[in-house]
């Protein structure tokens, strides 16, 4: 039979090479839009900065696949147990869950500032004495920084970060889903001898450690191909709490949020999305949508940003947003404070992003430090 609803098309190819066009020409034509994806068949895309706010804090739609219609069903790839988390959790145990973790979790935060700069300063000083004249970002600094802070923050011994770093690294590829998770789950596990921990544990690695990398680098990025922002950055550092709130807008580390479904039919605009159907909210097009930021693709340091959707919004909210935003502002301060002449090594047309659905991450980004 026939699917009555009229599916968009979704080419994995081009959506990979220009998410944020992808996004665009759906929150022009159908801002609320059913797709064929990967693993989930059909589900919806909503594009428009107000359905985006609305969708992510309403209610009716939900993570508990035990509240799906009709009966429970699962995730896909959830085989091996560690998305029984906080992300996928609806009150009041997401409440509870969250209350544990942010309990243990704000204090040590806010130690971290000074480990981070004396982390960065190491990392500038390594890509300083490498050889040539070429050096990696993504490798040499926006990817060992965060885990570098991240397992500081949960007490991982150093001799297992590059481990844990390569491990995640590969979870790009579907192939390696199931088995990135079954090591981390059971590093996790013998590290803290506590099994009901290591979904929390394994959230809050993927979460913080991918996301900071991907600001980090494609903020940078964003500085190389907007050189009078760069400069405006570098003479006037007190910018820089307000420069990484509007490159989260401008550059979203996420495309879009995680999924959730709809426990009943859902009015979104002027769409009425069925009962049990998963919904996925693009942040990244409501962060450039013109309704809410005029001239959304032009990177201003100086724009009133209030209201970005870059870390969510609602009950799920980013826990690690003020961890993420301190990361940024040491890791991109410290970056143009040592090397002020830092420019792109390859034309930016020949830059590539990851192909993964939800993170929107360079693969590598290669630069000249002087």
């Amino acid at each position: 039979m026939a699917d009555p609803i009229q599916l968009e098309s979704f080419d994995e190819d081009s959506y990979y090479r220009d998410p944020l066009g992808f996004f665009a020409r759906l929150r022009e034509s159908r801002p609320v839009a059913p797709v064929r994806m990967p693993a989930y068949g059909r589900a919806w895309i909503v594009t428009r900065y107000a359905d985006v706010r609305t969708v992510l804090t309403d209610p009716r739609l939900a993570k508990d696949v035990h509240r799906w219609p009709g009966g429970g069903r699962s995730r896909p790839s959830e085989a091996t147990g560690v998305y029984a988390h906080m992300l996928h959790a609806d009150p009041p145990d997401h409440t509870r869950l969250r209350r544990l973790v942010q309990k243990a979790f704000t204090p040590r935060r806010a130690a971290l500032r000074p480990r981070a700069e004396e982390i960065a300063a190491g990392l500038l000083d390594e890509m300083a004495a490498a050889p040539g004249d070429v050096t990696d970002l993504l490798g040499a600094y926006a990817r060992p920084l965060p885990i570098a802070v991240l397992c500081e923050l949960l007490a991982i011994p150093e001799a297992d970060r590059t481990w844990i770093a390569v491990t995640v690294a590969a979870y790009d590829d579907r192939v390696q889903h199931q088995r990135v998770e079954r090591e981390l789950a059971a590093y996790f596990a013998e590290l803290i001898a506590a099994r009901r921990s290591v979904s929390t544990v394994f959230l809050l690695v993927m979460a913080g450690f991918d996301t900071t990398v991907n600001l980090i680098a494609s903020g940078t990025l964003a500085l190389l191909t907007h050189p009078g922002e760069k400069t405006r950055l570098r003479q006037d550092p007190s910018l820089l709490p307000a420069a990484v709130e509007e490159l989260l807008r401008f550059t979203n580390p996420v495309n879009h949020a995680n999924d959730r479904f709809t426990t009943e039919d859902v009015p979104v605009g002027d769409v009425v999305i069925p009962a049990g159907e998963w919904v996925f909210p693009a942040i990244s097009s409501a962060n450039r949508d013109p309704a809410q930021f005029p001239d959304p693709d032009r990177l201003d340091l100086g724009r009133d940003t209030s209201g970005h959707v870059a870390f969510g919004h609602g009950i799920h909210h980013c826990l690690g947003a003020p961890l993420a935003r301190m990361e940024a502002e040491v890791a991109l301060g410290a970056l143009l404070a040592r090397f002020p002449q830092i420019s792109l090594a390859v034309p930016p047309s020949e830059l590539r992003l990851r192909p993964v659905s939800l993170m929107n991450g360079l693969e590598s980004l290669p630069v000249r430090l002087t």
